[in-house]
């Protein structure tokens, strides 16, 4: 399961008129730990802000998934209900996930919640959806840690175990 972690940054970005201003941004990141959430912070907009820049805080997030469309850019977070049976008394209990979607609108991103979850089992409610201060999502992504990786004679476990 993702572990999406919420992430502060501040620096300074010139404005209209050529003066610097302090401004903070969030960013969601796919990561296993706190430090990684960070490096991968410094790695990704290393390039893209201008000067210094300060991670000013790092919390674990209640999000589970993320829905990314191409012909939009502002996230929104929508709360997602559902109900599932309890095994151990058979009583119905309520879950509550919260999902972002892009979208231009909340009613474009009701719209694409709805499609990207069309394959659930359960019936499900949107009972809130709300513009997401998130200013860009960075998902784990395999081919950087096949990057990472040392040269070397690597082997599957699997493999390794039938020898």
């Amino acid at each position: 399961m993702r572990t999406w972690f919420l992430c502060k940054v501040k620096y300074a970005k010139e404005n209209e008129e050529g003066l610097l201003k302090s401004i903070s941004e969030q960013y969601l990141v796919d990561a296993v730990s706190f430090t990684e959430a960070e490096a991968i912070l410094y790695d990704r907009l290393g390039s893209q802000i201008r000067g210094d820049f300060q991670v000013t805080g790092i919390s674990k997030s209640n999000i589970v998934d993320v829905f990314f469309y191409e012909d939009a850019d502002q996230w929104h977070k929508c709360k997602i209900t559902y109900l599932i049976a309890d095994g151990d008394n058979g009583k119905e209990k309520k879950v509550t996930q919260y999902m972002i979607v892009t979208a231009e609108d909340v009613r474009q991103a009701y719209d694409r919640i709805q499609e990207s979850l069309s394959n659930m089992l359960v019936s499900f409610r949107v009972p809130d959806i709300t513009e997401s201060p998130i200013v860009e999502v960075f998902p784990f992504e395999k081919d950087e840690v096949a990057d990472q990786l040392p040269s070397g004679n690597f082997k599957p476990v699997t493999q390794v175990e039938e020898e």
